[in-house]
Formats: structure tokens, sequence, C-alpha cells
């Protein structure tokens, strides 16, 4: 199985392959590799450009959904040559979100690009894609779907919690005896991020290793106005994205404030995802947090989270067998494992649905699709095995 993403920060396509096997109910993993294939010249600011509060309409739409299709495409082929020697029985994309429609804390509507047909294409393999519709029509947010692979992986070290620090960050609380409760945090790159942007003229994407943040110092009263959303103080299941925390959420903290210096600036923003993290963990008790996403290798980020959860054992995903930088891939590639032998793949505890639901939908490759007869019951853990050689 392959799969692939792009993630909220729209950095790269991040393309991972796996072996799949489920034997009774356990399901094992066996990580095949990873790459991270970057978006061709210009399509990540194009991209960026049609978030809000940016202007869109449906032409710019269509022409995103077919070029990110079309890179999603190329990624797929180069991970079918190099990770999986040519060979693989299905792709799963968990595409470009562009947007994420919550109103009053229900999710109405979530919208992926990258069209899969592109993907079916290049590769000449079924692609299941569209992960996260089904969810919100059950009444879900369609996020975080990572809690399902948090859930059966972290099953045996409960409790525990996992954090994803992407451009949201969000939390899967693995607890044992109880259901797994999941939701996003807030901000964990979104608001670095486009600072830097801004910052920069456009020169910068990012604040790399935490260098400006590191020389800045947090500026408490910018701080406590970014914690006023009231976000953060709804209660879970909940889900949010770009459509919120965007420059113009920073603009509106920093008016009438006394001039904030840049470095500053990304000293607090980064303060913020660490406070807004480590609360939540706090707030169920955690002893064990597993952090993966591109924000754990950031250090000053990843060192404010550690003041933050002092007391707590907080490790990197890498530690436990799975690649920080990876693990939304593989978990791409384990929805389309699933959705392929008819097994759900949405938590409802987690999103709140009103019950488990088979996910996504399904391009043909060149050859009429041939899936197994749907599986009898869904794994509760997740054993993580290493290659035997291919």
């Amino acid at each position: 199985m392959l799969g692939l993403l792009s993630g909220t920060s729209v950095d790269a396509i991040d393309v991972a392959a796996a072996e799949f096997h489920l034997v009774g109910d356990v399901l094992d993993l066996t990580p095949l590799g990873a790459l991270t294939v970057p978006h061709p010249g210009g399509l990540r600011e194009e991209v960026l450009a049609a978030l809000p509060p940016g202007p869109c309409s449906a032409r710019r739409l269509c022409e995103l959904d077919t070029r990110l299709g079309l890179a999603f495409a190329e990624a797929a082929a180069r991970g079918l040559a190099e990770l999986a020697d040519g060979r693989a029985d299905l792709v799963a994309s968990l595409g470009q979100t562009v947007y994420h429609w919550v109103e009053d804390g229900r999710c109405l509507g979530t919208l992926q690009l990258g069209q899969a047909a592109w993907i079916a294409e290049a590769t000449g393999l079924p692609v299941v894609a569209d992960l996260r519709a089904r969810d919100v029509a059950a009444g879900g947010q369609g996020a975080p779907l990572v809690a399902l692979l948090d859930d059966l992986w972290l099953r045996d070290h409960a409790p525990a919690v996992a954090v994803n620090l992407g451009g949201i960050a969000n939390i899967t609380v693995v607890r044992p005896e109880e259901e797994t409760l999941a939701y996003d945090t807030g901000p964990a790159n979104a608001l670095l991020d486009a600072a830097c942007r801004w910052l920069s003229g456009g020169s910068a994407t990012r604040d790399t290793d935490g260098v400006m943040a590191a020389a800045g110092s947090v500026r408490a009263d910018l701080l406590d106005r970014l914690l006023a959303d009231p976000y953060y103080a709804l209660p879970p299941p909940k889900s949010t994205g770009k459509e919120r925390f965007h420059l113009d959420h920073v603009h509106a903290a920093l008016a009438g404030l006394p001039p904030v210096r840049d470095v500053d600036l990304l000293a607090t923003l980064t303060e913020l995802t660490a406070v807004t993290v480590a609360d939540a963990c706090h707030r169920h008790g955690a002893r064990l947090v597993v952090a993966s996403g591109g924000g754990v290798r950031n250090p000053v980020l990843l060192r404010a989270l550690r003041r933050r959860l002092a007391g707590v054992d907080l490790r990197v995903s890498d530690a436990l067998g799975l690649p920080a930088d990876a693990k939304e891939a593989y978990l791409a590639a384990m929805l389309g494992f699933l959705t392929w032998h008819g097994l759900p793949g949405n938590l409802p505890s987690a999103t709140g649905a009103d019950g488990p639901r088979v996910l996504g939908s399904i391009t043909p490759g060149r050859r009429t699709p041939r899936q197994p007869s749907p599986a009898t019951h869904a794994p509760r853990r997740l054993r993580l095995t290493p290659p035997t050689g291919r």
C-alpha cells in the first residue's frame, strides 16, 4: 500500500509504502520507507493564495485540483518505483485540504483537492481518496482521522497522548478501559509559517530550526490576546484549520498593542502552540506524550513544549518505531487498507460521528479492481513489524 498527503503546512507531498496483515484482531504494519516530494514550482504559493482569507474562484479550484492531482500522481509513481519495487495493490490519498467548514462547533463540509484519477492513470493502481467526507456526513468532524491509528498503536502504552504538530496541532488521548478522545487543539505551524512569509515579504516560508523565535522573547500581552480566542475553550469533539488560524488572526491580535519585534512575534506564536498543546495534555492527565509532525523538528518549539510538560514523559514517535515525518502518510496507507477490506476507518469517539464508517471513494486502476472479501472484524491493536527483505 502507498499512502499520500500534503499537510496543512503545504510543505510537500509525503509518500509512504507499507505492508499490512490482519492477524486475528492485530493489524501488522511493516514500514517500507517514505519520501518527501516537493511541490512543482509555484504550486505551493498558488495553494496558499487560494486559502482563506484569500479570494478563490471555481476556475481556480478546478485548476488546483488538476495540478495537485498531477503532483500527487508524480509522487505516487516515485513512491511505487523507489519504495515498493514497482509493486503495490493500492494507493490511498488524503489529498490537500483547502477548506474545513465548521459552524457553531459542527463540521458541515470539508474539501480536499488532488484529483484521484490522475494518480490512478499514472500508477495503474486503484486509488482510495476523499477519506474525510463520509465521517462528516455521519455527523463527525472528519478529523482527526489519525485517532484510529493512535488508538490501535498506543493501546498497550495507555494512558498516553499522541500529539501531531503539523499546520494544525491535534491530540489523541488513549485511556485504559475508556473510549479514545481526539481533537484539534489549535495552530501548530500555521500561524508561525504565515508570520514568516509576511515578515520576510514572501522570501521565507518558515522559521527554520526556530532561529528567529530563539532570538526573541514572549510578549505576554500578545499571548494573552491570542489565548482569548474562543476555540480553545470549546469542548471536544472539535476541529479547525487555516480558515480560522491565518495571518488576519495575527493582525487582529497585534492591533492596538505597542510595537512587537519580529523575533518576539515568532517567539510568542511558538509559545502559543506549546501552551495550547500542553494545556490539552495536562487536562487529560497525560503521563506519556508521543509527538510527531514537522513541528518536532523545530527545537525551540520542542523545548517550549518540554518546559510546559514538565514531569511528563515526552517522546518523539521515532522512539516507538513510527517516523515522525511520515506518520500521516502511513496513516493514509492504513486507511486505504481498511477501506479496501470493507473496514471502518473512523473512530466515532474522536470525530463525533454517529458510528463507524468505511471511508473514502475508490477510483479504479487500469484493471477492474478485485477487492478481497470484507474482513469479518476490525483490528483492536496495531503492531509495527520490521521489514524482512523483499
